[in-house]
């Protein structure tokens, strides 16, 4: 299975939290990582987002159709994102599921899955890692596929 794990773009302050829009480095953000991301996803990746504005306009920039997953708001946790995205999946599974979601989740969803202990990871607005699972000689492995920043992308 791969899970693909997306932190929304830079984001607005303010209130009520569910209503904060991107800023325009936002929206250049999920912009810039959607065009990379693109050619890579697979046709039929699963795509669940936070009910959150700031998480649905990241989406957005995909072009591709989603579902809101309140397991993935805000207040989400590791063990509910990976229930919600059915990880581990099948064995030689390649299904492929985006979760465009939040901090301190994602951080931690990731950490969990690549240490097998809670720890809190930092993941940077509008960022995307790319984990994998796999069993080499008998054994299961998470592997990280790729990561990328909009840092690296030139987003100003």
């Amino acid at each position: 299975m791969n899970l693909i794990l997306w932190r929304h773009a830079e984001a607005e302050p303010g209130t009520p939290d569910l209503a904060r829009n991107l800023t325009g480095k936002g929206k250049r953000q999920a912009s810039a990582m959607a065009a990379w991301l693109t050619p890579f996803l697979p046709k039929g990746a699963r795509i669940l987002v936070s009910p959150a504005n700031r998480t649905r306009q990241t989406a957005d920039a995909l072009g591709l159709s989603y579902e809101l997953c309140k397991e993935v708001a805000p207040d989400a946790d590791a063990q509910g994102i990976l229930h919600a995205c059915g990880w581990p999946g099948a064995d030689e599974s390649d299904d492929t599921v985006v979760v465009v979601g939040h901090q301190p989740a994602l951080g931690q969803t990731a950490a969990l899955l690549m240490t097998q202990s809670a720890a809190e990871w930092s993941m940077k607005k509008g960022a995307v890692w790319w984990l994998s699972n796999r069993v080499k000689e008998g054994a299961f492995e998470v592997i990280i596929k790729a990561a990328m920043s909009p840092d690296l992308l030139r987003v100003k």
